[in-house]
């Protein structure tokens, strides 16, 4: 039998799960497949999110013929057949996994038939197309990138699995707790294949208890523990609520802007084992600006590449990435002024009225502009000395007005609020 994962893949675009910046209601690719109107596409993202799954869907609402192939390990050979079915009987969708590993012997046996169109090509990469793949077959490529599935698109995967006979776990009758949903979308990290082929085998591997003798019922109950079991993994507090999970990140951030680096590993270490690698990752970019910010720019700097080179290689090996970044950023010198300036900001937006932005400062390329008098009087500071002129930029019932508090906690936020004081001085001075 087929993994669960190959028999749920979507035949039409209407089941495909997530995605939605792309194939939701006025997206292009739905209105690609509504107007009939294919063109060849290269498709990016992280493993198991979708890339296979929108071909075969662009395939099946359609009704065009739909062969796949990998660019690795399928010949030439392989591509001329599919060429010759395109000749034969019309347009063939092509998934091309892989197709950074497209060598150039295929890649020009390839070109005339994507251009000619006999040939829609859907190429899918975990790389990133603008430096992996070719500019040849770039430029004739629609590039769509593809993001990691959020929590309730693969819950309603999950479900739809669970309750389809035909191709799902239907006929089984398995139900899983809340715990055990929870458990199995966050080890799942947004990889939609491995989390229901994992369903799969938490369902397979469960005994089915009889609940109604005289209907003769049986069902499969599956709770957090035998869910754990099957992944594999340890159960940490993946309650119904999510309490737990969000608690933890919520003792990773304080760990680290309290600069207990012991604590602060020990919770990354916890999440680590989680899988839930976006989480570590989002969190550790907002720790890195809100909590350190101003006061070690590099450091923001260094998380953010972190992040980048942990999302390369995965687990087991990013957890030594992390560790380096979170070890910098609990030991290095902490400013919230950012998001305390940036706060302040947004509450004269949302709570003062009448605010006007200065006519000297409104939009003036447009015929009419001066008659309003919009740009006029406005100063361009590069025409004078260094690069700079006292002029008003607040509005007039803000102008007087301070959002940024720099602490001067470390070298670099003195430096910073030195030149904010200078400059606000040297304008007060220049306007009075």
């Amino acid at each position: 039998m087929r993994p669960l994962a190959y028999r749920m893949r979507p035949t039409n675009i209407d089941e495909i799960v997530g995605q939605n910046h792309l194939v939701g209601p006025g997206k292009i690719i739905r209105r690609m497949v509504e107007a009939k109107l294919l063109s060849s596409m290269i498709l990016y993202g992280p493993p198991g999110i979708g890339k296979t799954s929108i071909a075969s869907a662009i395939a099946g609402s359609t009704k065009y013929a739909f062969r796949k192939l990998n660019a690795a390990t399928d010949s030439k050979k392989d591509l001329q057949i599919v060429a010759q079915e395109a000749k034969m009987s019309g347009t063939v969708i092509l998934l091309l996994d892989e197709i950074h590993r497209l060598d150039k012997t295929k890649q020009d046996f390839l070109l005339p038939l994507l251009e000619s169109g006999e040939i829609v090509l859907i190429g899918a990469t975990t790389e990133n197309p603008y430096i992996s793949i070719s500019p040849a077959i770039r430029s004739r490529c629609q590039i769509f990138e593809l993001k990691r599935l959020e929590p309730d698109d693969v819950k309603k995967a999950i479900e739809r699995a669970l309750k389809d006979d035909k191709n799902g776990l239907g006929l089984e009758h398995a139900l899983l707790s809340d715990e055990a949903m929870n458990l199995l979308i966050q080890k799942g990290n947004g990889d939609l294949r491995y989390t229901l082929n994992a369903l799969e085998l938490a369902v397979r591997s469960t005994k089915q208890e009889l609940i109604d003798k005289e209907k003769d019922i049986s069902q499969i109950s599956i709770n957090v523990t035998q869910m754990a079991d099957s992944l594999q993994t340890k159960v940490q507090n993946f309650d119904a609520s999510g309490d737990g999970h969000y608690d933890l990140i919520s003792a990773f951030q304080k760990s680290i802007r309290g600069s207990d680096t012991d604590a602060a590993l020990f919770y990354l270490a916890q999440l680590c084992e989680s899988g839930d690698l976006p989480a570590i990752f989002r969190r550790l970019l907002v720790i890195a600006y809100e909590d350190i910010g101003l006061a070690n720019p590099p450091a923001c700097q260094h998380a953010t590449a972190a992040v980048q080179a942990a999302q390369m290689v995965g687990l087991p090996e990013a957890r030594i990435i992390l560790a380096n970044a979170v070890i910098e950023l609990c030991l290095s010198p902490k400013s919230n002024s950012a998001i305390s300036a940036i706060d302040a900001a947004i509450n004269d937006v949302k709570t003062k009225s009448s605010i006007s932005i200065p006519n000297n400062l409104k939009d003036a390329h447009y015929k009419g502009a001066s008659k309003l008098g919009h740009g006029v009087k406005y100063l361009y500071p590069h025409d004078y000395p260094n690069d700079w002129i006292a002029q008003q930029y607040l509005p007039n019932n803000l102008k007087n007005q301070k959002y940024f508090n720099p602490k001067g906690n470390s070298k670099f936020e003195k430096a910073f609020k030195q030149q904010y004081e200078t400059l606000k001085k040297m304008q007060k001075d220049g306007l009075s």
